[in-house]
């Protein structure tokens, strides 16, 4: 079951900073994806600057505000919106986090985590449930960075996701850096995770940078960044997936500390050698 219609290519987020060198030919890029909180409004520079990435690339809407994980009802106002701007530029896919940001009247501006149980997976299926409804459109949900664990969790986070994605039918999105970030804090192994993962439900990975740092016990810290390169960790994770399921669209993301476009694109490029190594190791 196709999950995402992306292509199976490396991608980057799209920032305007690189917009002129973007327009200045076609760019080895297969798609570009955009937070679709900056383009709630209704036109201007950004719309112009998106209008063209839509006519000439596959897009990627990415959510970072509808709080699909919170235990109050979803925003009805922000849905829509987000329905507007999906029947407006047809993206290839729209993907939102397993996290929450508001609760009633506020917005608390971070992707904040939550307890996995019986409860919350009732809760967050229905919101799934709302969104693809709403959206008329399958969705993907991605996996968080934690930097801590409840104690009321019953069910751990993989099962959750696939019980998610079971119940609802929609896709998942596998952020390879959020996995080495949350199982180096929480001093579990990344390739065990990734080894429960249900994989066959991807539908995109993210691949991004992150900080390290100590915690007050001196124990390795790793904060999610989007503020540097992809770490060497991370790539050989990102690797040892791709071997194992084939191509699948993979996007860089670097939202902070934005680099040149020669950079970004690099990385990128870096993204789409791996996919064609596995896409030739297929077809041998």
């Amino acid at each position: 079951m196709e999950h995402t219609k992306l292509p199976r290519t490396a991608g980057v987020g799209f920032k305007p900073e690189h917009f002129g060198e973007i327009v200045s030919g076609h760019q080895p890029i297969g798609f570009f994806e955009v937070h679709a909180e900056n383009y709630m409004g209704d036109g201007g520079p950004p719309h112009a600057q998106l209008t063209y990435i839509r006519e000439n690339y596959a897009l990627s809407l990415h959510g970072v505000g509808l709080s699909i994980g919170s235990m109050q009802d979803l925003d009805r106002a922000h849905l829509a919106r987000l329905k507007r701007l999906c029947e407006r530029y047809q993206p290839e896919s729209f993907s939102e986090h397993l996290a929450w940001s508001s609760h009633d009247t506020v917005f608390l501006n971070d992707l904040l985590p939550l307890p996995y149980t019986n409860e919350t997976l009732r809760r967050i299926s229905a919101h799934v449930d709302q969104v693809q409804d709403t959206l008329g459109r399958r969705m993907l949900l991605e996996n968080p960075a934690t930097y801590l664990l409840f104690a009321e969790s019953t069910i751990p986070e993989t099962d959750f996701l696939a019980e998610i994605s079971r119940r609802t039918g929609c896709g998942l999105l596998l952020d390879i850096n959020n996995v080495f970030v949350s199982a180096t804090n929480h001093g579990t192994e990344a390739a065990a995770y990734l080894a429960a993962f249900p994989l066959t439900a991807v539908g995109e990975i993210h691949l991004s940078g992150h900080a390290a740092t100590e915690d007050e016990a001196g124990a390795p810290l790793l904060i999610d960044t989007h503020d540097c390169a992809v770490a060497d960790p991370v790539w050989a994770l990102y690797e040892r997936v791709i071997a194992q399921t084939g191509p699948i669209a993979s996007l860089i993301e670097w939202d902070d500390k934005i680099p040149a476009w020669p950079t970004l694109r690099g990385e990128a490029l870096a993204a789409q050698a791996i996919l064609d190594r596995a896409r030739r190791a297929a077809a041998a």
